[in-house]
């Protein structure tokens, strides 16, 4: 699964896990990913969209 909004082309980003003794370890934030059959160019096409893209109408779904 590519981590990739097919709308917005939103990714992940690293950044650190801080524990409560303040230790730092690197990890990833991911977006919220849907698998949805949209509408793209004409085209029914099944992608990967973001929650926020799914929210603000940017993406026709088909049924």
């Amino acid at each position: 699964m590519s981590y990739k909004c097919a709308i917005c082309g939103k990714g992940s980003r690293s950044g650190n896990t801080v524990s409560h003794s303040n230790k730092v370890s690197k990890r990833l934030f991911r977006p919220n990913l849907q698998s949805l059959n949209i509408l793209l160019n004409g085209i029914k096409t099944r992608k990967y969209v973001c929650t926020s893209c799914i929210k603000s109408n940017k993406v026709k779904k088909v049924i």
